[in-house]
């Protein structure tokens, strides 16, 4: 490989840890200032900063290294727009040290099959998670976001409001609260009356 090398590394979460796909992005010879992440994204989305950095920062001859396929996408359509992109720039794509050859049907079937492993990974997440909240929901453990304000402020919120002495900001300030909120209260009213 001649050139230069940045890596990309990715998490989910802010809880979770970066350094084992930093390790990994030094063992295999990326300098740590060529390293960008991404903490806190999700790999389906595509706009994530880190990555936007990593791409611009490969031009032809370099390589991007990625621990893993999962970390630069989670769907077969953006890994194969990834992967297209990096070779048509000229840009040689190192998934945790093998080299992807689009010129190789070997080389370009494993990277779809690892491409489909990845999404399906996440259809199986999706679907775990919709059947943990139903049982939740169910079990009338799982009942959404909280009002920021008790059935009682939001009757003294409208109260205020119908005597028309305060504006949408004067009730927020009143109320400690988005002008968002005042205006979401206001429209319940609005759609409950008949």
């Amino acid at each position: 490989m001649s050139g230069l090398k940045a890596g990309y590394a990715r998490c989910s979460t802010d809880m979770q840890d970066l350094t084992a796909q930093k390790e990994i992005l030094l063992g295999l010879g990326v300098a740590e200032d060529r390293i960008f992440l991404d903490k806190g994204f999700t790999g389906t989305k595509r706009e994530r900063p880190g990555l936007d950095q990593a791409l611009a920062a490969v031009r032809a001859g370099d390589t991007l290294v990625v621990p893993k396929l999962d970390r630069l996408a989670r769907s077969v359509p953006d890994a194969r727009d990834i992967g297209d992109s990096l070779v048509s720039r000229g840009v040689t794509l190192s998934l945790g040290g093998q080299l992807y050859d689009p010129n190789d049907p070997m080389g370009k079937m494993f990277f779809n099959i690892l491409a489909t492993f990845a999404e399906f990974e996440v259809d199986l997440l999706r679907m775990r998670t919709r059947e943990g909240m139903a049982v939740a929901r169910s079990k009338g453990k799982l009942r959404g976001k909280q009002p920021k304000l008790t059935a009682r402020q939001q009757a003294h919120l409208i109260k205020e409001h119908k005597s028309g002495e305060h504006t949408i900001a004067d009730l927020a300030e009143l109320f400690s609260v988005s002008r968002a909120t005042v205006y979401r209260v206001l429209e319940r009213v609005v759609n409950d009356v008949p």
